[in-house]
Formats: C-alpha cells, sequence, structure tokens
C-alpha cells in the first residue's frame, strides 16, 4: 500500500495521472447559501500542504528500495512504475522495529536491535529527527500502513503514560511493535494515524501522551472495499426503515494482508472493526422491531492467485412492508491498495493541517476514512459515511471561520 501511495503521488507530480478518490485533491465544498454558488475545491479553500512539498520516507522489515517493493507488491503497472522509477529508487526504508510475536505470518532482516523496548523507541525518534533534518523539513507526519497485528486485551500497562513507559522498559508483552511507533512519533510531537484495525495509540497511556504534547490523532483501520459499501448501504436501509435480518459477508485476498490476516488473531482484530459498523449505524437498541434479530458475519479468506485485487461478497437479508423478505447482493471487485492510497494522502494532509490549526488529540472529523474511528471517552462512533462527510466539510468550514451548513435552507426564505 505505502509504495502504491508514494508512486501515485510522483505520478500526479508528474501530471502523468489523476488523484482519483481524493477528497483534498478533487473535491469541492459549497460555502455560503446554495443561490451564492460558492463551491472551490477543497484545495483551493483550505491551506493544504502542496503535492510538490511532500517528502516520503518509510520504515520497512525488507530492505527493498520503493521500486523495488512496489514491483513486487504487484499493484501497479510496470509501465507506470518505470515513469517514476529514479524517484522511487531514491527512497529506502529505515530499519524497522518489529517482533514477529504480533504479526506471525511475516519477518524480514531490516529490523533494528535494541536492548529494550524504550531504546527501540529512542531509535525511532533519532530516526524521526534526523529524517526531518537531512530533507530540511518543516513538519512530519506518520501514518500507520503496515500490516495488521495480534488483537490484544487491555491491561493496567496501558493505563497511564508512567505504566506504559516503564512496560517499555521492562519489554512488556502488552506493548506492540505499532505502538512503539506511536509513542515515538507523540513523544516527538508529530502527528499519527493508525491505517490499521489493531490497538495502538487508541489506549489511554497514549491519548494521554497525545493530549499532553497536543499532537492530532486518529485511527483506525482505513475503510475501504466491503465496509465502505456497508457504511453506503446500511445507512440508506435505516434512512428507509427497512429492516435487516441478516447480513454475511465475506472476502478473498490474495496479498500480503490476506497472509497475515489468515491468522486467526491478526483476524480477530479486523473482524471487531468490521463487525462494529452495523450494530452503530442500524442502532438497533432504538429500532428493536427492524434489527434486534440481526445475524452478522464476516470471514476473509487468503486467496494468493487474486494478489491485491481483493473480492467481497455481501449476502443482505432485508424486509419490508408487512414483513415480506428481500435480498441485496453485492459483489464488489475490488483493488485495496488502489482504493487505500487516496485514503492516506488525505489523511496525511488532514493531520498535518490539523497540527498547524492547534487541533490536539483525537480528530473524529476525520471519521470518514476509517473503519473503527477513534472518539473521546464515552462517546458511541459515527458510522455514516454521509453524517462522516457532513461532520469533515464543517470542520473545514469552522477552520475557515466559513458558516456550517446545516442544509435547513431557512437562511433563503427568512432573510
Amino acid at each position: 500500500m505505502g509504495t502504491t501511495v508514494i508512486a501515485g503521488v510522483e505520478l500526479i507530480r508528474k501530471g502523468l495521472a489523476k488523484p482519483v478518490g481524493s477528497l483534498t485533491q478533487m473535491a469541492t465544498i459549497r460555502l455560503g447559501r446554495r443561490t451564492e454558488n460558492r463551491t472551490p475545491k477543497i484545495k483551493e479553500f483550505v491551506p493544504l500542504e502542496k503535492l510538490e512539498n511532500i517528502v516520503f520516507g518509510a520504515w520497512d522489515i525488507f530492505p527493498d528500495n520503493a521500486y523495488e517493493a512496489a514491483l513486487d507488491a504487484g499493484v501497479l503497472s510496470v509501465e507506470d512504475l518505470n515513469k517514476v522509477r529514479p524517484e522511487l529508487e531514491h527512497i529506502v526504508p529505515m530499519a524497522a522495529v518489529f517482533d514477529s510475536k504480533y504479526v506471525k505470518r511475516l519477518d524480514g532482516p531490516n529490523k533494528k536491535q535494541g536492548k529494550n523496548k524504550m531504546e527501540s523507541a529512542e531509535q525511532l525518534m533519532e530516526d524521526m529527527a534526523r529524517f526531518k533534518s537531512q530533507n530540511n523539513l518543516d513538519r512530519v507526519v506518520i501514518v500507520w500502513c503496515g500490516s495488521t497485528e495480534i488483537f490484544l486485551e487491555p491491561v493496567p500497562v496501558w493505563a497511564d503514560l508512567e505504566s506504559f513507559e516503564k512496560g517499555l522498559s521492562d519489554n512488556h508483552d502488552a506493548i506492540s511493535s505499532s505502538m512503539i511507533y506511536a509513542y515515538a512519533a507523540l513523544k516527538s510531537g508529530i502527528p499519527y494515524v493508525n491505517g490499521a484495525p489493531h490497538m495502538t495509540h487508541d489506549i489511554p497511556a497514549l491519548l494521554e501522551l497525545a493530549k499532553k504534547n497536543n499532537v492530532p490523532v486518529a485511527g483506525k483501520d482505513f475503510k475501504t472495499g466491503q465496509t465502505m459499501m456497508k457504511t453506503i448501504l446500511a445507512p440508506g436501509i435505516k434512512a428507509r426503515m427497512l429492516g435487516c435480518t441478516g447480513w454475511f459477508s465475506t472476502n478473498i485476498l490474495g496479498n500480503r494482508d490476506g497472509e497475515v490476516l489468515d491468522e486467526p488473531l491478526s483476524f480477530k482484530s479486523k473482524e471487531v472493526t468490521k463487525l462494529s459498523v452495523l450494530e452503530y449505524i442500524l442502532q438497533v437498541e432504538k429500532y428493536p422491531e427492524l434489527y434486534k434479530d440481526l445475524y452478522h458475519k464476516v470471514k476473509i479468506n487468503y486467496y494468493p492467485p487474486r494478489g491485491d485485487n481483493k473480492e467481497g461478497w455481501d449476502n443482505i437479508d432485508i424486509f419490508g412492508w408487512l414483513g415480506y423478505p428481500m435480498q441485496i447482493k453485492v459483489n464488489f471487485l475490488c483493488r485495496d491498495s488502489i482504493l487505500a492510497a487516496p485514503i492516506v494522502l488525505d489523511l496525511a494532509l488532514f493531520i498535518d493541517l490539523a497540527q498547524r490549526a492547534g487541533l490536539g488529540g483525537i480528530q473524529e472529523w476525520l471519521s470518514f476514512y476509517l473503519k473503527s474511528p477513534m472518539t473521546a471517552q464515552g462517546l458511541y462512533p459515527e458510522h455514516d459515511l454521509f453524517i462522516q462527510l457532513i461532520k469533515l466539510k464543517n470542520t473545514l468550514r469552522y477552520l475557515m471561520g466559513e458558516n456550517l451548513i446545516t442544509h435547513l435552507g431557512w437562511e433563503y426564505y427568512f432573510d
């Protein structure tokens, strides 16, 4: 996924491709009344960093440069990759902090060595500072595009920053590799986005650190194929007050993500984020006569021949007037990294904007891009894609001093 983002941005910068799927690059935003016809592109309305100013860096357990890694991933054509080959060959990954205990079906030689997890975190902080200095950068953001780690239950070492830092020094098993990256970033004042479903910075200790240093954070799990479709279809079903008794979802994919998710504990992390979507959108407790019997099942199957071209099948059993049953069938033949790449770009640009605007802590307005959005304690996540988009655009209006859009229309009739 990471190389798909990098190669894509390089192609776009050269005018050889279009940033399809990216709100920051292609979407417009309405300002004021509809009669004013003010609809600039988001990138012209909000002071986002320009694509030509972005410098890419990475950590990886494999030492291949970005061109070699992209060839191996097999997402983009060799023809497209060769158009930006020099730029990709220039990007060589730094040695990664990695422990196969947390990603059981993956390992590689390009790894850091440290006497404990605190020393590993310090090495990452040195990498971040050096990358910023060597590239003469004003700011840095980090978006996790790595593999899904195993499911972990909450433990006391996550409870507060003091316990967590002691756990780093003690090599505590409940502190995963991704948590070390998140700690190093937040300790360095760098915004951090988790694009995978596992626990990382959404634990009390790291949220405490984000608040302490006023650093924006967002996550988790990029909302691409099947879950994106659920957050489109489920709001429509509920809006029309149609019932739903069952939603069976299965996926086949064959890339590295599929191989990792073939491990039951890694799949458990993914299953939790994928299952939570319908519960919150359909609001079973408010509409028991429509959804109390809902059976929701999610399966992921590793199928190497499919590569990055993921296929998602959904069978949805619904009912309408007088309880008469109906069905919806969805077969989404998608490309996982192609759907994720514009999400990564947008999240990087928006989390940087949040940092410059002084918005520390959880950035719930970025839920639009995420399967399991982080929220403040005590708040349930909003999963409805259309409500999420309204929230995102209203946040941009607020930051720029424009009136929020409620879609009431009263401003026209009651002037």
